[in-house]
Formats: structure tokens, sequence, C-alpha cells
């Protein structure tokens, strides 16, 4: 486990540097979805991701369903998001190390992928295991303390009269464990999922040590499977893009 201190430290860095690892990581993106159409199908960036993202698990299961309410009260289900690409991780706001930092990663990816057309197409979801204390101003806050930006993303807990362990099942059954300890603590691993627009479970990216652009060129491959090809040639939006921005 990640001592307080030490991930409120690691935090206060990430803010300070957060634009220009934007403006990298935005960069890396052009280049690599700039490249071929073929060199990021969707088995293309498969393979390529198994041969060098070691965090990286490919599947294709039907992912598990569920009917949840987000910090509004309003229930949100997964089959609501079919059509779109779902981002997917577990927290509970009391953690005190590692899941501040999953989400601000999450926060770091959907900041990627919002500065891209894939805005409208992904929708990233964190469901919080620990229900009875996560009421609607917690999740509220929580997303707005780890920047993330409610446009496309919701944050997930069950409704008062369901079992305090409803979320965690829901956990287990993405194949996560959160284990209740002393004082309110969870043991847990780290796992972002991604759900394709069919409502299948299509990766895992383990820990916190993945490559943000590789998950990013993945949904990419994920959303292309629905764009068609403008009828005459235009512009490319990565050169629209890289003169947007004062690098």
């Amino acid at each position: 486990m990640i001592a307080p201190a030490s991930s409120g430290a690691l935090r206060a860095v990430v803010s300070s540097t957060w634009p220009s690892i934007l403006r990298v990581a935005m960069l890396a993106i052009a280049a690599l979805l700039s490249a071929p159409a073929g060199a990021h199908s969707l088995e293309g960036v498969d393979q390529d991701l198994r041969a060098k993202e070691q965090y990286f698990q490919p599947i294709d299961s039907e992912a598990p369903g569920f009917t949840l309410q987000d910090a509004n009260g309003r229930v949100v289900s997964l089959g609501d998001l079919r059509g779109k690409v779902v981002v997917l991780n577990f927290v509970y706001t009391n953690c005190p190390d590692v899941c501040p930092l999953h989400a601000e990663r999450i926060a770091e990816l959907q900041a990627m992928i919002n500065q891209t057309p894939m805005k409208g197409m992904v929708e990233f979801v964190t469901i919080t295991t620990d229900p009875k204390h996560d009421t609607g101003s917690v999740l509220k806050e929580y997303g707005e303390a780890h920047g993330l930006d409610p446009v496309n993303w919701a944050f997930l807990t069950s409704a008062p009269d369901k079992p305090e362990d409803t979320t965690r099942k829901i956990a287990e059954a993405y194949g996560l464990k959160f284990t209740e300890g002393e004082e309110g603590m969870q043991m847990h691993g780290i796992v972002t999922h991604v759900i394709d627009q069919d409502g299948r479970l299509r990766a895992r990216f383990h820990g916190l040590k993945f490559e943000p652009v590789n998950l990013v060129v993945f949904v990419n491959a994920l959303t292309n499977r629905t764009q068609k090809p403008h009828p005459h040639p235009q512009p490319s939006f990565w050169d629209k893009l890289k003169g947007s921005f004062p690098w």
C-alpha cells in the first residue's frame, strides 16, 4: 500500500506538470493515429499491444451488466451505454493511496480522449465499492477533486435499498475483489476495463504503469468501427489539432 503522504506529493507533481504531459501525449497520439488505417485497425492494435504493453490483457466476452445510480440519483445501466465505448474502473473514496491515483489516471485518459473526436463516443464510468459511505454529494466532490469531467464521466453507486455489497459483487463479476479490512479500508487490485459499443468486454489494463497512449489508441480502434470515411478528402483532424495547440 502507498502511504497517503506519498500519494499527495505525487498528485501535486502531476498537477504542476499536467499541461506539458498533455502536450507530449497528444503529439504521441497524433503520430500513432495518423498512421495508415490498417496500422490502427482493431486487429492491428490488438496484436501491437500484445507485443509491447505488458499490462494489456485482451478479452472478448460479454461484459457483466449493472444497474446503479449516479450522484444525482439517476438510474444508469450498462445497457443505457450501448453504442459507446465504456472505460470502467472501481474505487472507493476513503481509499488513501491507490484509488486517488487511479482516479487521476482516468482523468488523464479522459483529457486525452476529450481533445479528439472520440469525446462523444466514449463514456467513463467509475463504480464505488463503498456505497454506504459514498453518497451523491461525496461522489460529486470526489470527481471535482480529481479533475474528472462530468460531460462523459459518471460515478455510480447502488440504490439505498440495495445490499451494501451490491457493487463489490459487480467488481467480482469483472474479476476484481474488494475485501473489507479494518477501519473501513478495502484490499483490492487496480484494473481499467474497456467495453465496446456492443457491451462486450474487450480489454483490461492492469495497474497504473501502462502507457496511457496505448489505452487511448485501443479505444480509438474500437470507435473506428462505427466511423464512415468522408466522401471527399478533408484536412486531417490531427493537422487541425496540432495547429490549435501552442506547442
